[in-house]
């Protein structure tokens, strides 16, 4: 039998080096994902997400509660994909990803009770979820007017919270409570009520939910 001739050195050394690449490239590829999944938070149902709404009606807003986020929803989680339940025309619900590119430079921001155990109860979760059904469809609320027919945003949110957790997230406002004097401010007050503002009208914005104590950012 004749003896077998050895490979050439770089022949014997080309599986090894390929196994070693291999292993390199899945770990690398491992990390990186893992990096990926550690930028995304944890989305839970009952998680308000705030933006930079591009609507006509954002600037005003802004100008008159002295804040950036003028639009806030909900998330509930539904098959894994977290969705904003969210008072536009109609409320209706939208997928987070979907929403966040809707507002100004894509920047959003998410809050979450400081205190999570009144959202640890299934039970608790699905009755929200109820709730927040039964809204569906509503059309959005111009006027801003304190009652159940009709919801705009943090309205929604903060009659969510109460009707189901029996949680006021934050105080309720007045309409006159708010800087109305400037002229973008002053245009969309004469468009809701040309025959004068409801100074006294219950109301809620964004930013009262934004800067409520009760909630605490998410990091992403």
């Amino acid at each position: 039998m004749a003896a077998t001739e050895p490979l050439p050195p770089s022949r014997a050394r080309l599986p090894a080096q390929v196994a070693a690449w291999t292993a390199l490239w899945l770990l690398c590829f491992a990390l990186s994902v893992g990096a990926a999944r550690a930028e995304q938070p944890t989305y839970r149902d009952g998680d308000l997400v705030f933006q930079t709404s591009t609507s006509g009606q954002s600037k005003a807003i802004s100008l008159a509660t002295g804040s950036p986020w003028t639009h806030v929803g909900v998330i509930f989680v539904q098959e894994g994909r977290p969705m904003v339940f969210e008072a536009v025309q109609p409320v209706r619900t939208t997928p987070l990803d979907r929403w966040i590119r809707r507002g100004v430079g894509n920047r959003y921001v998410v809050k979450r009770l400081r205190d999570p155990s009144p959202l640890r109860s299934s039970f608790t979760r699905k009755s929200m979820w109820a709730w927040a059904s039964r809204q569906a469809g509503k059309r959005y609320d111009l006027k801003f007017a304190w009652s159940d027919d009709k919801m705009y945003c943090s309205e929604l949110v903060w009659k969510l919270y109460k009707e189901v957790l029996g949680i006021e997230l934050a105080p309720l406002q007045t309409v006159a409570s708010f800087s109305l004097g400037s002229p973008a401010v002053k245009q969309q007050l004469r468009k809701r009520w040309p025959d004068g503002i409801p100074a006294k009208e219950p109301l809620i914005a964004p930013a009262g939910l934004f800067d409520s104590p009760l909630l605490v950012e998410v990091r992403k």
